[in-house]
Formats: structure tokens, sequence, C-alpha cells
């Protein structure tokens, strides 16, 4: 897909750049996961791991083990998609072990420490990346606004990256505790960088989350579909979703936020 602009709702000169942080600005891939069944589905997982971390627990073996967890992410889907609350991975998985009545107060750090060291392990961010945030950053703020459940490894992935430096406003939701699209987690970011929401640009590559979200607050919107695996298809599917402009690749964003300068 070309990239393409749309003329933005407002001409109110461009103060932050707001970026999405997975699959935007770090990419992750989970082929290092070993492949379960889960529920009749063959999927890549940190369910063995987690399983083996337990150690011997002669009623919990592996079945026993992936129905509570499933119905505990069941749970926890109902909880995003009915309120858009984030639950925290410590959360996830203190409702885990109450479900399965073990007592170890310190299982829930335990299981979410594994988890997110597996997570990290797939996470990589493209070398150009970094020089497009160093370069923006001359000219506007910085934020990030990022659904994740775990703030803690978010920044860890971020400053591995040498991204974290380059960037002066966060909000994650496990922090902000509610999810996009909802407003909460732009209006902190915004907040941090005091910037109003039409003199801010969002950057993100699903249409729901991070275009139709941003939009709603009255910023103007990124669409990068360098992730995304059919963009055509995604936007006959979310007709509502009008992003300001679409890139291809984040190295194309200084020029185009130039462009529209002028």
């Amino acid at each position: 897909m070309a990239s393409v602009a749309i003329p933005p709702a407002t001409d109110a000169p461009i103060e932050a750049i707001v970026f999405d942080l997975f699959d935007t600005l770090v990419d992750l891939d989970f082929g290092h996961l070993p492949i379960v069944d889960l529920g009749g589905r063959s999927v890549r997982s940190t369910y063995a791991d987690l399983h083996a971390s337990l150690g011997p627990r002669p009623n919990l073996d592996f079945a026993a083990f992936t129905a509570a967890l499933l119905a505990v992410d069941r749970e926890i889907g109902e909880v995003v998609q009915r309120e858009g609350r984030e639950v925290s991975t410590r959360e996830r998985f203190a409702r885990f072990v109450a479900r399965v009545g073990v007592v170890d107060p310190e299982l829930p750090e335990r299981l979410t420490r594994v988890h997110m060291g597996r997570i990290r392990e797939g996470a990589t961010v493209p070398a150009a990346h970094v020089e497009v945030l160093s370069r923006l950053r001359r000219r506007y703020r910085i934020g990030i606004c990022s659904n994740f459940s775990d703030a803690e490894t978010a920044l860890a992935i971020l400053d591995a990256a040498g991204l974290r430096a380059h960037v002066d406003a966060l909000a994650i939701s496990e922090t902000v505790g509610h999810r996009k699209p909802r407003s909460e987690p732009f209006r902190a970011v915004l907040n941090d960088l005091g910037v109003a929401p039409e003199r801010a640009v969002h950057v993100g590559d699903q249409l729901l989350d991070d275009v139709l979200g941003a939009s709603a607050l009255g910023m103007r919107s990124v669409w990068a579909v360098r992730r995304v695996a059919d963009p055509d298809e995604r936007r006959r599917l979310r007709p509502d979703a009008q992003p300001t402009w679409i890139v291809r690749a984040l190295d194309e964003l200084p020029g185009l936020l130039e462009g529209a300068a002028r």
C-alpha cells in the first residue's frame, strides 16, 4: 500500500508525536515460543513455560493448568471488552492462583516474571527507529501511548533498545488503568507532554485502538502498516477509521510531517 494523505481536520501546528509501542516502534515475534494445544487450538504460547515453573504439583497437570488459566483469560477478556479496563499480568496470575487454590503469595510475581521474560525474548527494534525518534525529537515532543499489561517490561524493552532516552512522556495501560481506544491513555500522555489534542499526532498500527481512539479526542493520526498483513482488508472492515496519513515505514514520518507543516 502506498503512503496516503487525507486532509487533516485541523491546521493547528504539530507540537508532539505520540507512538504506539508494540508492532509500531517495537516488533513482537512469538516464533520462539513452543506450540501448545489451548482449548483445541494449536498456538505459540508461554503456557508450557508457566506450567513448568510451578514445579511438582500432582493435582495440577498441564491439562488442569491450561483449563484454569484459559478460564481466567476468558474472564479478563470479558472485562477488557466490557469496560476497557486494563488487567495487569500480576492480577491475571493472582486470579489464576486463587482459582486453583494454591497457597503461595509469591507465585503471581514468579509467573509474571516467567511470562514477561519470554515476551521480552521476542521483542526487537528496527535499527532505523532510534534514528527516527532522535530526528523527530529535535522538532517535536515525543510520547508513547501503549496497551500493555506490564509497564515494567515495557520500560525495560525501551531501555534495552535505546528508545527511552528519546521519549518525553509515557502512558502504559497498566499504569493508566484503561486501554485504548478509551480516552484515558491518550489524555494521560498528552497531559504529561503539556500538549492539546489538536496539536498532537498519534502513530500506531491498529485502526480501532490507535486511529479511532486518537481521532475521537481530536488528534491527527498516522496508520503505520509495516506490520499489518492486509491493510486494504483492514480498512474494508473498519470504514469508520479515517487516518490522516498512512505510512509503510516509520522513516517516512519526518519528511511527511515536515511537508505537512509547510
